[in-house]
């Protein structure tokens, strides 16, 4: 029988929710042009359409909005969050932006531009659009064990370090403006990168003077990971290990809403280029604010320094990535296919495996991830060829490695009884699955087109 890890605290309230019947949902998708992004939430049962900004505050949370400081420049929050931050990265410089792809926008250009390319073991969307905004090529270079979603590995997000040098000897080293280091790699299926392989990725770098950037949203969760599954880590701490990880990279870019679990914030730090963090901050002040608000409320920050510590306790995060195992178990025994073992912010349904009848191009992932809302009024996204987009230089559409639906479970939301609704609805499309059909795009934007774009289903 599959072990729940009971929730390591109190529910102190609560919110409704309502659930409209299967004709309403039909109606509502097909009104939101069969785009998920397009749902009123007030329409959604169980909704995993992101962990980003979606979690449950704690009191202590709550607690310090109600004392941040507003000051526009060095408030009290301010100084809380440089100290709290400094005691879990060790970096000596950080800026607070407001959220992830805002530190993604302050960054990539002062590494990237025309003729430039940026490698990483998978870069997910917004880091690929701002990559390709800065005018640079993003090129994925994740292990060959990812693509393979039934066999284990413990470490699947990890970089192909072979394939990189040989990369970074084909486009030239003056030509790689940066490595991204992704953890946990969310392209990927939400896999951790090993110690080992980030140690090793760093070498490659130095040797050819690369900077390495880690997109960090979610490096307690990889934290933890290397902690239960690496050989030498078991008695360190989730701290000590977060550590090392980033003291291999240069400069790191933090969406705060996944492991800091707050609605709203970003962070990047830079370990010791005080040139660089000048350049940081010389572009933060005009896009997202003064240095010491960038972009946040003074009470977003002070969540923030608070939500930094709270992500790193090891029973949270036992209970935490233990949502995603007790539902990777369910899924085993209902015979559904996912990347295997399950990562730590999400099940990645394999959506190629269980509608092999639709073709990349139809969007199997999507077409996954309408079905799920019409069964049960469960929202979750496509991070397949519908997310990819369209080759940049061709126009054509590009073929994912993967056909993935996610379901990214926001942190302290869903309890035990949710997620066997999840089931539930899953062994019912499995058993109609040979009735589903694909999907095409009637209208599209140039960029990041799946937050927006409109489909219809293939008749």
């Amino acid at each position: 029988m599959t072990k729940y890890y009971a929730e390591p605290f109190k529910i102190k309230m609560v919110e409704p929710i309502k659930i409209l019947t299967k004709e309403e949902r039909i109606e509502k998708i097909k009104n939101a042009n069969y785009n998920v992004f397009s749902l009123d939430s007030d329409d959604v049962y169980i909704d995993l359409l992101t962990d980003s900004g979606t979690g449950a505050m704690s009191a202590n949370q709550w607690a310090g909005i109600m004392v941040g400081d507003e000051a526009y420049s060095g408030s009290r929050s301010y100084k809380n969050l440089m100290i709290s931050a400094k005691d879990i990265f060790g970096y000596e410089y950080f800026q607070p932006v407001h959220q992830g792809r805002a530190a993604e926008k302050v960054v990539m250009p002062i590494f990237l531009k025309e003729g430039k390319v940026a490698i990483s073991n998978m870069h997910f969307d917004t880091t690929r659009a701002h990559v390709e905004l800065a005018g640079a090529r993003a090129i994925d270079c994740v292990i060959k064990e990812a693509l393979d979603t039934v066999n284990y590995h413990p470490f699947k997000g990890n970089m192909d370090n072979e394939r990189l040098e040989k990369l970074i000897q084909e486009y030239g080293a003056e030509n790689v403006g940066m490595i991204i280091i992704t953890v946990t790699n969310n392209s990927a299926g939400g896999q951790p990168v090993s110690m080992e392989n980030i140690k090793q990725t760093s070498e490659i770098a130095k040797k050819y003077d690369i900077p390495v950037c880690i997109d960090a949203a979610r490096y307690a969760e990889n934290a933890y990971f290397i902690k239960m599954r690496e050989e030498g880590f078991a008695d360190k701490s989730i701290k000590d290990i977060a550590k090392e990880m980033f003291s291999y990279a240069d400069v790191f870019t933090m969406s705060a809403k996944k492991d800091a679990i707050i609605n709203m914030g970003g962070l990047i730090g830079v370990k010791n280029d005080k040139d660089l963090y000048e350049t940081v901050k010389a572009r933060t002040i005009p896009y997202e604010g003064f240095v010491s608000y960038g972009g946040l409320s003074g009470r977003d920050i002070e969540a923030m320094a608070i939500g930094l510590q709270e992500g790193t306790d090891f029973d949270y995060l036992q209970y935490r990535i233990g949502q995603m195992e007790y539902l990777a178990g369910k899924l085993d025994e209902a015979g559904i296919a996912y990347q295997s073992p399950v990562g730590g912010h999400a099940v990645f349904l394999d959506a190629k495996h269980l509608l092999p009848h639709i073709p990349y191009y139809e969007f199997p992932a999507q077409a996954l991830a309408i079905e799920l809302y019409i069964e049960a009024g469960i929202r979750s996204c496509d991070i397949g060829s519908y997310m990819m987009g369209n080759d940049p230089d061709t126009g054509e559409q590009i073929e994912s490695e993967f056909e993935f639906t996610r379901l990214a479970v926001p942190r302290r939301v869903y309890t035990q009884s949710h997620l066997d609704v999840i089931v539930e609805a899953l062994k019912a499309i499995k058993e109609r699955r040979d009735s589903l059909k694909g999907y095409r795009i009637t209208w599209e934007p140039k960029v990041l087109r799946h937050f927006t774009s409109k489909l219809e289903p293939i008749k």
